[in-house]
């Protein structure tokens, strides 16, 4: 079966099973597993950062993120659909008291600074303070231009606001950008990068940022359950993971771009939309049921309306894919 669902469906590679099951582990709650030591110390290099901390999911370091940036009663300023508001439980809302602040985004993934200007509180005793401003990229598969990010830095140094990105596919953002990711990352006080998504691993991502803000944000890793203990067993799939498949993306980003120009030819422009690894197509309900189940019955699973590519996807899955597209009579 060819899964287009998400790049969260990726299955563990032969050698990274491999790399996991001969991973030397400790007691990581003690600061004594190796191998999710070395995970944390390389992806904080990898992103210009001083310390890593490995956490079970994308939401969890996100909150641990807000949780150390944020006090009770503090507000965050957010994007209306972003993975951070939208899709995380409200879990900064529920567990740390933090308001969040949502605006809508704009086509291309960024926030509207004057906006964000507009929406920071005074200090004024009515309103909840604001205190950080939180990017996602890629959003939507869109990955933000370097120089908003630069703007958006000089505006929370104006205003005093730390700088948090969900960086869920930020590798993707980087190769799409053609941008070092120590360089990405730089303007962000704080980055969350997924290891579970096109990169491979079965679990994890990784919270980076200063040494003494990654320290606070252990410290809430403990009290929301994180801690782990032998979990170099999975660290190791996230270490093989930056290792050996970060470069390997822009292959995706190729077949989502293979993708999308022959819905375009079966369905028209307007109908299809296409950034890094993600095709968006616009078709109504009935067509797109067609479509769904002629792809089913060549082994292909699609979701409405995002089609994502990913590791497990090959040049051969491609065409296959191709094939049924242009095979398909609405």
């Amino acid at each position: 079966m060819i899964d287009l669902r998400s790049d969260t469906l990726t299955k563990p590679s032969k050698d990274m099973r491999a790399a996991m099951a001969e991973a030397p582990v400790g007691d990581d709650v003690y600061g004594e597993d190796p191998t999710v030591n070395e995970l944390e110390t390389t992806a904080a290099a990898m992103l210009g950062k001083e310390a890593g901390l490995y956490v079970a999911s994308g939401t969890q370091s996100n909150l641990l993120a807000l949780l150390t940036h944020c006090a009770r009663g503090d507000e965050y300023i957010v994007g209306q659909s972003a993975h951070t508001y939208r899709f995380e439980g409200g879990g900064a809302a529920v567990l740390g008291g933090i308001q969040p602040q949502p605006l809508d985004f704009m086509p291309d993934g960024t926030l509207d600074l004057q906006q964000v200007r507009s929406n920071i509180k005074p200090d004024d005793f009515h309103f909840a303070q604001t205190r950080l401003l939180c990017l996602e990229n890629t959003h939507n598969g869109i990955a933000i231009p370097p120089p908003y990010i630069a703007d958006a830095r000089n505006l929370c140094a104006k205003y005093g606001l730390a700088f948090h990105l969900d960086g869920a596919r930020f590798f993707n953002a980087a190769i799409a950008d053609n941008i070092e990711p120590k360089e990405l990352a730089h303007h962000f006080d704080s980055v969350s990068i997924c290891l579970s998504k096109g990169l491979g691993a079965p679990v994890g991502s990784v919270l980076v940022g200063s040494s003494e803000f990654i320290r606070e944000a252990r410290r809430w890793r403990k009290m929301v359950g994180g801690g782990m203990r032998q979990a170099g067993i999975v660290a190791a799939g996230g270490l093989f993971a930056l290792r050996n498949n970060v470069e390997r993306l822009s292959r995706d980003h190729i077949h989502a771009e293979q993708i999308a120009e022959a819905l375009s030819t079966r369905f028209g422009s307007d109908s299809v939309t296409q950034a890094t690894n993600m095709v968006h197509l616009g078709l109504d309900g009935a067509t797109f049921s067609s479509l769904r189940a002629h792809l089913t019955q060549h082994n292909i699973k699609v979701n409405r309306p995002r089609w994502v590519l990913h590791l497990d996807v090959t040049d051969e899955d491609v065409a296959t894919i191709i094939n049924a597209i242009s095979d398909f009579n609405a």
